[in-house]
């Protein structure tokens, strides 16, 4: 099911602006509130929040999980301390069909691992490259409104092999100044909830700020939105008296009327022609 507005919550683990200067100058109100800004910039009707790392449950609480159609997620220098109990929440959410944007060393995240189920480890190098994002699916929303290539001057470096399964769709591949490249955004789903990964963003420089990549996340969460009514898929029974042929089948719930009619599927029985008939 669409919802009006889009609720997105922009999660940061929110460590490098507390402990480092150049990083805090970079991003005064921190990068999650960079993430929300280029967010708020380019879906004006969407509902806003951020959330980090050091309020209580992760700031991931029920009550916000439940009230959050996508969720993106940076972290960094402390993934080993986000709790497994908000991870696990999470996981629950996105089976369930909330949306999620994984965004840059987010990859080695406890949600994005167990979500992917690989080690999600990559090669690196922070030189200074200069990153061109190439579209390889100009027909995917994610794309629209951004050029081709995205030029960004000053970036980490992330190359293959990149160990993620292979994705539903590959959306941008990225190339470097020392000639790696990378796949640079992706999608997946896993249960009812669809996955955006986009790698550019390091802490180190003011990716965030740069109006192109503000475009591909919020075209990420708005592609990302629940699609209909969240629910946990559980498995369900039902006994084969209850499906005979389609009709008036209910589904695999007992909550079909007792004295609900039932299409008669059986022949009538042959009558005695008259003798007459047989003469």
């Amino acid at each position: 099911m669409t919802t009006t507005p889009l609720r997105i919550t922009v999660w940061g683990e929110n460590v490098h602006e507390q402990v480092e200067q150049h990083v805090a100058e970079r991003y005064p109100d921190g990068m999650h509130g960079a993430i929300a800004d280029g967010i708020r910039e380019n879906l004006p009707d969407a509902v806003v929040r951020t959330a980090t790392m050091q309020e209580p449950e992760h700031g991931l609480s029920e009550a916000v999980l439940a009230e959050t159609d996508v969720l993106t997620w940076w972290g960094h220098a402390a993934h080993a301390d986000v709790d497994d109990a908000v991870v696990d929440r999470v996981h629950k959410h996105v089976l369930s069909g909330m949306g999620l944007v994984v965004l840059h060393s987010g990859h080695w995240s406890k949600i994005f691992g167990k979500l992917m189920g690989t080690t999600c480890t990559l090669r690196w190098r922070s030189e200074h490259d200069q990153e061109l994002v190439w579209t390889v699916n100009p027909q995917h929303p994610i794309t629209r409104g951004v050029p081709n290539p995205i030029v960004i001057p000053e970036q980490e470096m992330y190359g293959e092999y990149f160990d993620v399964p292979t994705p539903d769709e590959l959306v941008f591949i990225s190339g470097f100044t020392g000639g790696e490249v990378f796949r640079s955004g992706m999608t997946y789903r896993r249960g009812l909830g669809k996955i955006f990964y986009f790698s550019p963003g390091d802490q180190d420089f003011p990716v965030y700020h740069h109006p192109d990549v503000r475009r591909v996340v919020a075209n990420g969460a708005e592609w990302a939105r629940p699609e209909r009514e969240r629910e946990l898929p559980t498995l369900r029974r039902y006994d084969l008296g209850e499906y005979f042929d389609g009709q008036h089948y209910r589904g695999p719930f007992d909550d079909a009327p007792e004295d609900e009619a039932t299409t008669d599927t059986t022949e009538p029985e042959a009558t005695a022609e008259p003798a007459e008939a047989r003469a």
